[in-house]
């Protein structure tokens, strides 16, 4: 199996330095970058299994490169941030980051959240690619909608719906068990890799679930698919109300 291939971004040379170090010991092969030019540069030329990126960042920020990223390929994304405003941190993940930490933060914690996603997808494969990842559990219709496990795939009418590796594997989750309530603090602790220290780190739930709609849900406003569960957390549709599951 190879190693996991793994962009870190950060323009101050000190943190860059301790990153690479760390992650080169802990196994991975590490690219490197001080700016959002490079960034993207390394991106397309080494093609990483995951991207290590700093918010702020000379010449183009990493709000900017997560964008042009995202416009091309699912691969995880965790921003690093010294932003205290959690509605920053939100606009990185409605961007389409998979996690944020804030500065200051472990080296060790940082390790541990990439093993977590890394962990999610799989051998390391090219993230560019379409991943083929059996999982036994099939395929499932709702209506129009059909989500297909084995090959982490979701089409609508035939076309198919692109979702990042967080998002099928929340969608995933919450359709494990239809109609079961999932509280957020669980469905951080299995996606993520942590419990929630503090109520801003729910947010990353209920943005992601938001995006998820957006995807999914003929009318986000009124969801039909993934619902929320006041005060606890969400629930998917039962089968057989409105969908109908398909053994595989």
């Amino acid at each position: 199996m190879s190693k996991a291939r793994i962009l870190v971004v950060d323009d101050e040379p000190a943190v860059l330095k301790v990153l690479v170090t760390r992650l080169q010991l802990a196994g991975y092969q590490v690219y490197s970058a001080t700016n959002g030019e490079e960034a993207l540069e390394s991106f397309h030329r080494d093609s990483p299994d995951l991207i290590v990126l700093d918010v702020m960042l000379p010449k183009m920020d990493g709000f900017a490169v997560c964008r042009r990223i995202r416009a091309e390929s699912v691969v995880p994304i965790i921003f690093l941030t010294a932003l205290e405003a959690i509605s920053e941190r939100v606009a990185g993940l409605d961007l389409g980051a998979d996690d944020y930490l804030s500065k200051p933060f472990s080296p060790k914690e940082l390790e541990a959240r990439i093993a977590t996603i890394l962990r999610r997808m799989g051998p390391a494969v090219s993230v560019t690619e379409t991943k083929e990842v059996p999982s036994g559990k099939g395929v499932m219709k709702f209506g129009s909608l059909v989500v297909d496990t084995n090959r982490r795939q979701v089409s609508r009418a035939g076309e198919r719906i692109s979702l990042t590796y967080t998002e099928f594997s929340l969608l995933e989750l919450l359709f494990d068990e239809p109609g079961k309530v999932v509280p957020r603090a669980e469905i951080l602790e299995q996606l993520w890799g942590y419990p929630p220290r503090r109520a801003a780190d729910l947010r990353v739930v209920d943005v992601y679930v938001a995006r998820l709609r957006g995807k999914l849900e003929p009318d986000p406003r009124n969801p039909e698919l993934i619902l929320t569960v006041r005060g606890i957390g969400y629930a998917s549709q039962r089968v057989g109300e409105t969908a109908t599951s398909l053994a595989s």
